[in-house]
């Protein structure tokens, strides 16, 4: 499986780039010293974006990071302008060549006319090529030789652009699109990359249950997840998350999974600042499949975060006692787990419960609700899918999870999606802003 996913994306990676090379390179340059040094910079840019991929997974290759999931944003996007720029692109080809053969017919009628009115040489006019690739006003090749000093009134205004033109109509073409590629590329991405660092976005919403206790009515969530600590992020962003928290005054904190892309110790560090968290009834923790991906698995971040004072619910549940009212929040594991022998477990998790209460379900991700709607869970919460991060990829997420982002139903199940706080590879955000999520309950 590893080698698969290894020889994909090697050769996804090998044909953006040869597109990119055709487009940005090939048809925006002539032949020579130059076209050859911006195919090694394509090249070594594809390399990076591989090398990115494993490096940043050792701590040895941070410093690949921010180069190469920055390139790895902007690659993304250029395929994106350049797909789309590819209809006008080919319209306005189509145009220009037709107004070229119009222009040559014109000057074939015309070519036999007599330079001096009495018989003399006729224009020489070139062929459909030179006229329909020319653009005017750049200037090189002209007509030549005695013939062309003798052209005069119609047939010499006439005479193809081509003759007093250095760049072609499709290498001016070429460079136009890369231009307009090149600058919507950049300009998307810094908008991202600002985005994406910048603080997250307060969500309040409010959720009905039908059978909540009415005591417990008004209760409060805070719901923060895949907040990423990695390569990318450094402590400060982790104080801030701490820090917007607080100022909800919540009842509840919970954190949703994909916490870290690391292990604890190399992370460890910025996980500190959870220990501030403040909240009435305790802050709660869910695994991600992020947590499965480290070296050492989850088990090292579920005691460090025991000592940070975060309770993680590992296919469990605990009881929220909030103004004589019993609510029940359960969590378990996300399905990657499985990997592990560490998967969800629902019997465990709801089984044998108190069907009067409600309940509260943390899950990373939002497909777990089909199976927890087979246990009556009146709400669950989740992250997972960062609402896309990057448009357009929230138009794929749905076909592998039933919600992009904020609250729907499923199976009969409201489920909360939050957009998460944090970033995975590309510290860019486009169309979906980190965020950290007020839930109040309802009866």
């Amino acid at each position: 499986m590893v080698l698969g996913f290894v020889f994909t994306m090697v050769a996804a990676v090998g044909a953006v780039h040869l597109y990119l090379w055709h487009r940005l390179v090939r048809s925006t340059t002539r032949p020579g010293r130059l076209r050859r040094a911006l195919t090694w910079v394509v090249a070594g840019l594809g390399a990076l974006v591989v090398v990115t991929f494993v490096g940043s997974r050792v701590e040895a290759g941070h410093w690949l990071a921010w180069p190469g999931y920055l390139w790895l944003a902007i690659m993304f996007y250029l395929l994106v302008f350049l797909l789309v720029l590819e209809v006008p692109r080919a319209v306005a080809w189509a145009v220009v060549r037709r107004g070229g053969r119009r222009t040559t017919a014109r000057a074939r009628v015309l070519e036999t006319v007599p330079a001096d009115g009495d018989g003399g040489t006729a224009a020489v006019v070139p062929g459909p090529e030179a006229a329909a690739d020319a653009v005017p006003g750049a200037g090189a090749a002209s007509v030549r030789g005695p013939a062309a000093a003798g052209v005069r009134g119609p047939a010499a205004a006439s005479v193809p652009a081509a003759e007093a033109s250095g760049m072609s109509r499709r290498l001016f073409l070429g460079r136009a699109t890369a231009a307009v590629a090149g600058v919507s590329a950049i300009g998307t991405v810094g908008y991202g990359v600002r985005t994406a660092l910048g603080d997250p976005v307060i969500e309040p919403v409010k959720v009905t249950l039908p059978h909540l206790d009415q005591r417990l009515s008004g209760l409060r969530f805070a719901v923060v997840s895949d907040i990423h600590l990695g390569p990318l992020t450094g402590r400060a962003h982790t104080e801030r998350i701490v820090r917007m928290i607080n100022s909800l005054k919540p009842d509840v904190v919970t954190i949703v999974g994909d916490l870290v892309d690391g292990t604890v110790a190399e992370l460890g560090p910025l996980a500190r600042p959870l220990r501030d968290l403040e909240s009435r009834y305790g802050a709660f923790f869910v695994t991600g499949n992020h947590e499965y991906y480290t070296s050492k698995g989850p088990g090292e971040w579920i005691e460090e975060l025991g000592q940070l004072g975060v309770r993680s619910l590992r296919n469990e549940r605990v009881e929220i006692r909030h103004q004589g009212g019993v609510l029940d929040l359960a969590g378990v594991n996300d399905v990657n787990g499985a990997t592990m022998d560490d998967g969800p477990d629902f019997a465990k998790a709801l089984g044998g419960r108190d069907t009067s209460r409600s309940t509260v379900l943390l899950a990373h991700q939002p497909v777990q609700v089909t199976d927890a709607a087979r246990y009556g869970v009146d709400l669950q919460l989740s992250g997972h899918t960062h609402g896309g991060q990057i448009a357009p990829f929230n138009l794929l997420v749905p076909l592998q999870q039933p919600v992009v982002s904020g609250l729907a139903t499923v199976d009969g199940v409201q489920v909360y999606v939050t957009r998460g706080a944090g970033f995975w590879g590309p510290p860019v955000r486009v169309g979906a802003p980190p965020e950290i999520t007020l839930l109040e309950l309802r009866s």
